[in-house]
């Protein structure tokens, strides 16, 4: 495999992973001001609940932007199955087919929040794609080559 493609695996995913992470600091805050300690005394507890709900959505927004790093993970992952000729080339296929439905799924939560036709076809695919990788690495992945 190219060292610029495994580069790519690398920033995407890492890219990913930190914006999760980021967001997922937001899910504690949102707790901490509804627990009821001292410091949170000065708000009204209509104020306290919207702040928290603010972080919720802060967390959601978050999540789906580090979606979007895995998504376009995909694609390279995808063209690396195909020129592979160890796997079959079709998943390789599905697989960048499926960056480009993942995207648009990613793409369409901020840019059409109501529309959700192309999560119906993301997500099948992303079965199909995701899990035939790994079970095709499991079953025919162990099995020693000639």
């Amino acid at each position: 495999m190219n060292e610029h493609l495994a580069l790519l695996f690398l920033l995407l995913n890492l890219g990913g992973v930190a914006i999760q992470c980021a967001s997922n600091l937001f899910l504690p805050v949102s707790q901490l001001l509804l627990n009821g300690a001292d410091y949170t005394n000065v708000f009204q507890a209509d104020q306290l609940q919207a702040l928290a709900m603010s972080f919720l959505y802060l967390y959601k927004n978050g999540f789906m932007i580090a979606q979007i790093f895995y998504g376009a993970w995909l694609f390279p992952l995808g063209y690396a199955v195909f020129k592979s000729g160890f796997l079959p080339r079709i998943l390789g296929i599905v697989l960048m087919v499926h960056c480009c439905t993942r995207l648009m799924t990613s793409l369409q939560f901020f840019l059409f929040p109501g529309f959700t036709a192309i999560t119906y076809v993301s997500y099948p695919l992303g079965i199909i794609a995701e899990f035939g990788l790994s079970l095709w690495l499991l079953i025919m992945g162990a099995k020693e080559q000639k």
